[in-house]
Protein backbone atom coordinates (compact mmCIF):
# COMPACT_ATOMS: atom_id res chain seq x y z
CA UNK A 1 0.00 0.00 0.00
CA UNK A 2 2.81 2.43 0.93
CA UNK A 3 4.61 1.68 -2.34
CA UNK A 4 1.46 2.48 -4.31
CA UNK A 5 0.92 5.78 -2.48
CA UNK A 6 4.53 6.75 -3.07
CA UNK A 7 4.45 5.77 -6.72
CA UNK A 8 1.46 7.95 -7.56
CA UNK A 9 3.03 11.31 -6.61
CA UNK A 10 6.33 10.36 -8.24
CA UNK A 11 4.56 9.35 -11.45
CA UNK A 12 2.50 12.53 -11.37
CA UNK A 13 5.64 14.59 -10.82
CA UNK A 14 7.30 12.86 -13.77
CA UNK A 15 4.33 13.71 -15.98
CA UNK A 16 4.35 17.34 -14.83
CA UNK A 17 8.06 17.72 -15.42
CA UNK A 18 7.75 16.13 -18.82
CA UNK A 19 4.90 18.51 -19.65
CA UNK A 20 6.99 21.52 -18.57
CA UNK A 21 9.89 20.37 -20.75
CA UNK A 22 7.54 19.93 -23.69
CA UNK A 23 6.04 23.40 -23.14
CA UNK A 24 9.49 24.98 -23.06
CA UNK A 25 10.51 23.14 -26.22
CA UNK A 26 7.33 24.20 -27.99
CA UNK A 27 7.83 27.82 -26.89
CA UNK A 28 11.48 27.80 -27.96
CA UNK A 29 10.56 26.31 -31.32
CA UNK A 30 7.82 28.90 -31.81
CA UNK A 31 10.24 31.70 -30.89
CA UNK A 32 12.82 30.39 -33.35
CA UNK A 33 10.20 30.24 -36.10
CA UNK A 34 9.50 33.94 -35.59
CA UNK A 35 13.09 34.62 -36.64
CA UNK A 36 15.65 37.02 -35.24
CA UNK A 37 14.35 40.50 -34.35
CA UNK A 38 15.79 43.65 -35.84
CA UNK A 39 17.44 46.23 -33.58
CA UNK A 40 14.28 48.32 -33.78
CA UNK A 41 12.13 45.32 -32.83
CA UNK A 42 14.40 44.65 -29.84
CA UNK A 43 13.92 48.25 -28.68
CA UNK A 44 10.17 48.22 -29.23
CA UNK A 45 9.74 44.79 -27.62
CA UNK A 46 11.75 45.78 -24.58
CA UNK A 47 9.86 49.06 -24.21
CA UNK A 48 6.58 47.13 -24.41
CA UNK A 49 7.77 44.74 -21.70
CA UNK A 50 8.98 47.57 -19.45
CA UNK A 51 5.79 49.56 -19.84
CA UNK A 52 3.81 46.43 -18.98
CA UNK A 53 5.96 45.68 -15.92
CA UNK A 54 6.18 49.20 -14.52
CA UNK A 55 2.47 49.87 -15.02
CA UNK A 56 1.54 46.65 -13.24
CA UNK A 57 3.89 47.43 -10.34
CA UNK A 58 2.62 51.00 -9.95
CA UNK A 59 -1.01 49.88 -10.13
CA UNK A 60 -0.51 47.18 -7.51
CA UNK A 61 1.31 49.42 -5.05
CA UNK A 62 -1.01 52.40 -5.47
CA UNK A 63 -4.08 50.31 -4.62
CA UNK A 64 -5.44 50.24 -1.07
CA UNK A 65 -3.19 47.89 0.94
CA UNK A 66 -0.69 47.82 -1.94
CA UNK A 67 2.07 48.49 0.57
CA UNK A 68 0.35 47.67 3.84
CA UNK A 69 -0.68 44.10 2.93
CA UNK A 70 2.54 43.27 1.05
CA UNK A 71 5.11 41.96 3.53
CA UNK A 72 7.96 42.51 1.06
CA UNK A 73 7.41 46.29 0.87
CA UNK A 74 5.37 47.12 3.99
CA UNK A 75 6.77 50.19 5.71
CA UNK A 76 7.53 49.79 9.40
CA UNK A 77 9.03 52.15 11.96
CA UNK A 78 12.45 53.51 10.91
CA UNK A 79 15.32 51.32 12.24
CA UNK A 80 16.40 54.05 14.66
CA UNK A 81 12.85 54.15 16.04
CA UNK A 82 12.31 50.39 16.51
CA UNK A 83 13.42 50.62 20.13
CA UNK A 84 10.97 53.49 20.58
CA UNK A 85 8.17 51.36 19.14
CA UNK A 86 9.00 48.49 21.49
CA UNK A 87 9.05 50.85 24.47
CA UNK A 88 5.74 52.45 23.50
CA UNK A 89 4.04 49.08 23.06
CA UNK A 90 5.36 47.98 26.46
CA UNK A 91 3.70 50.94 28.14
CA UNK A 92 0.29 50.41 26.53
CA UNK A 93 0.61 52.55 23.41
CA UNK A 94 0.38 49.72 20.87
CA UNK A 95 -2.63 51.28 19.13
CA UNK A 96 -0.66 54.45 18.51
CA UNK A 97 2.15 52.39 16.93
CA UNK A 98 -0.34 50.50 14.74
CA UNK A 99 -1.84 53.81 13.59
CA UNK A 100 1.61 55.07 12.67
CA UNK A 101 2.41 52.00 10.54
CA UNK A 102 -0.92 52.05 8.73
CA UNK A 103 -0.66 55.75 7.95
CA UNK A 104 2.91 55.43 6.62
CA UNK A 105 1.79 52.77 4.17
CA UNK A 106 -1.27 54.74 3.11
CA UNK A 107 1.01 57.66 2.27
CA UNK A 108 3.25 55.42 0.15
CA UNK A 109 0.21 54.02 -1.68
CA UNK A 110 -0.90 57.57 -2.41
CA UNK A 111 2.52 58.51 -3.81
CA UNK A 112 2.80 55.43 -6.02
CA UNK A 113 0.09 56.90 -8.24
CA UNK A 114 2.69 59.41 -9.46
CA UNK A 115 5.14 56.76 -10.66
CA UNK A 116 3.63 55.55 -13.94
CA UNK A 117 4.15 58.70 -16.08
CA UNK A 118 7.72 59.02 -14.78
CA UNK A 119 8.56 55.48 -15.88
CA UNK A 120 6.82 55.93 -19.24
CA UNK A 121 8.88 59.05 -19.90
CA UNK A 122 12.07 57.17 -19.03
CA UNK A 123 11.09 54.36 -21.41
CA UNK A 124 10.48 56.88 -24.22
CA UNK A 125 13.98 58.29 -23.69
CA UNK A 126 15.60 54.84 -23.95
CA UNK A 127 18.10 54.46 -26.80
CA UNK A 128 18.62 51.39 -29.01
CA UNK A 129 21.87 50.75 -27.16
CA UNK A 130 20.11 50.96 -23.80
CA UNK A 131 17.51 48.43 -24.97
CA UNK A 132 20.09 45.95 -26.27
CA UNK A 133 22.20 46.22 -23.12
CA UNK A 134 19.14 45.62 -20.94
CA UNK A 135 17.89 42.66 -22.99
CA UNK A 136 21.23 40.84 -22.82
CA UNK A 137 22.23 42.20 -19.42
CA UNK A 138 21.77 40.95 -15.88
CA UNK A 139 18.40 39.70 -14.61
CA UNK A 140 17.75 43.12 -13.07
CA UNK A 141 19.29 45.24 -15.84
CA UNK A 142 16.03 47.07 -16.52
CA UNK A 143 15.46 47.76 -12.82
CA UNK A 144 18.98 49.20 -12.53
CA UNK A 145 18.31 51.36 -15.60
CA UNK A 146 15.20 52.78 -13.94
CA UNK A 147 17.08 53.42 -10.71
CA UNK A 148 19.65 55.46 -12.65
CA UNK A 149 17.15 57.39 -14.74
CA UNK A 150 14.15 57.94 -12.47
CA UNK A 151 15.24 58.05 -8.81
CA UNK A 152 15.82 61.80 -8.72
CA UNK A 153 12.50 62.54 -10.42
CA UNK A 154 10.62 59.98 -8.32
CA UNK A 155 12.01 61.54 -5.15
CA UNK A 156 11.04 65.04 -6.25
CA UNK A 157 7.57 63.86 -7.26
CA UNK A 158 6.92 61.58 -4.28
CA UNK A 159 8.12 63.87 -1.51
CA UNK A 160 5.37 66.54 -1.62
CA UNK A 161 2.69 63.92 -2.27
CA UNK A 162 3.87 61.87 0.69
CA UNK A 163 4.07 64.93 2.91
CA UNK A 164 0.52 65.91 1.98
CA UNK A 165 -0.68 62.34 2.37
CA UNK A 166 1.00 61.97 5.75
CA UNK A 167 -0.83 65.07 6.86
CA UNK A 168 -4.10 63.90 5.30
CA UNK A 169 -4.12 60.45 6.90
CA UNK A 170 -2.72 61.73 10.17
CA UNK A 171 0.68 60.07 9.90
CA UNK A 172 2.59 63.25 10.70
CA UNK A 173 0.54 63.62 13.87
CA UNK A 174 0.66 59.92 14.77
CA UNK A 175 4.40 59.62 14.29
CA UNK A 176 5.02 62.97 15.93
CA UNK A 177 2.89 61.87 18.90
CA UNK A 178 4.78 58.57 19.06
CA UNK A 179 8.18 60.26 18.83
CA UNK A 180 7.26 62.88 21.39
CA UNK A 181 5.84 60.26 23.76
CA UNK A 182 9.05 58.25 23.47
CA UNK A 183 11.27 61.31 23.86
CA UNK A 184 9.61 61.92 27.24
CA UNK A 185 10.79 58.55 28.54
CA UNK A 186 13.77 59.18 30.86
CA UNK A 187 17.30 58.38 29.67
CA UNK A 188 16.39 57.48 26.04
CA UNK A 189 18.11 58.74 22.89
CA UNK A 190 15.75 61.20 21.28
CA UNK A 191 14.38 60.40 17.78
CA UNK A 192 13.47 62.79 14.98
CA UNK A 193 9.70 63.31 14.73
CA UNK A 194 9.96 64.13 10.97
CA UNK A 195 9.06 60.98 9.00
CA UNK A 196 8.45 62.16 5.41
CA UNK A 197 11.96 61.60 3.99
CA UNK A 198 12.01 58.04 5.34
CA UNK A 199 8.63 57.16 3.85
CA UNK A 200 9.64 58.68 0.49
CA UNK A 201 12.73 56.47 0.30
CA UNK A 202 10.88 53.34 1.41
CA UNK A 203 8.12 53.97 -1.15
CA UNK A 204 10.70 54.21 -3.94
CA UNK A 205 12.55 51.11 -2.67
CA UNK A 206 9.28 49.17 -2.66
CA UNK A 207 8.48 50.27 -6.18
CA UNK A 208 11.83 49.10 -7.51
CA UNK A 209 11.46 45.79 -5.67
CA UNK A 210 8.16 45.11 -7.44
CA UNK A 211 9.61 46.16 -10.80
CA UNK A 212 12.49 43.73 -10.30
CA UNK A 213 9.97 40.94 -9.68
CA UNK A 214 8.09 41.80 -12.87
CA UNK A 215 11.32 41.98 -14.85
CA UNK A 216 12.39 38.53 -13.65
CA UNK A 217 8.93 37.17 -14.43
CA UNK A 218 9.02 38.21 -18.06
CA UNK A 219 12.60 36.97 -18.45
CA UNK A 220 11.84 33.56 -16.93
CA UNK A 221 8.14 32.95 -17.55
CA UNK A 222 7.24 32.34 -21.17
CA UNK A 223 3.52 32.82 -20.47
CA UNK A 224 4.26 36.42 -19.38
CA UNK A 225 5.27 37.26 -22.96
CA UNK A 226 1.81 38.27 -24.03
CA UNK A 227 2.42 39.43 -27.59
CA UNK A 228 4.19 38.04 -30.69
CA UNK A 229 6.78 40.83 -30.43
CA UNK A 230 7.62 39.95 -26.82
CA UNK A 231 7.86 36.28 -27.73
CA UNK A 232 10.17 37.06 -30.62
CA UNK A 233 12.46 39.43 -28.71
CA UNK A 234 12.76 37.46 -25.46
CA UNK A 235 12.89 34.13 -27.30
CA UNK A 236 15.85 35.52 -29.24
CA UNK A 237 17.48 36.56 -25.94
CA UNK A 238 16.89 33.08 -24.51
CA UNK A 239 18.53 31.40 -27.49
CA UNK A 240 21.55 33.67 -27.34
CA UNK A 241 22.03 33.19 -23.61
CA UNK A 242 21.75 29.42 -23.95
CA UNK A 243 24.33 29.27 -26.74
Amino acid sequence: MKKTLLAVPLFTLFILLSSCDQLNKVAQTAGAQLGNPSTLEIANGLKEALQQGTSKSANQLSAVDGFFANAAVKILFPPEARKAESTLRSIGLGKLCDDVILSLNRAAEDAAKQAKPIFINSIKQMTLTDATNILFGAQDAATQYFKRTTTVQLTASFKPVIQNSLNKVGATKYYGDAANAYNKVPFVTKINPDISAYVTQKAIDGLFLEIAKEELNIRKNISARTSPLLQKVFGYADRNKNN
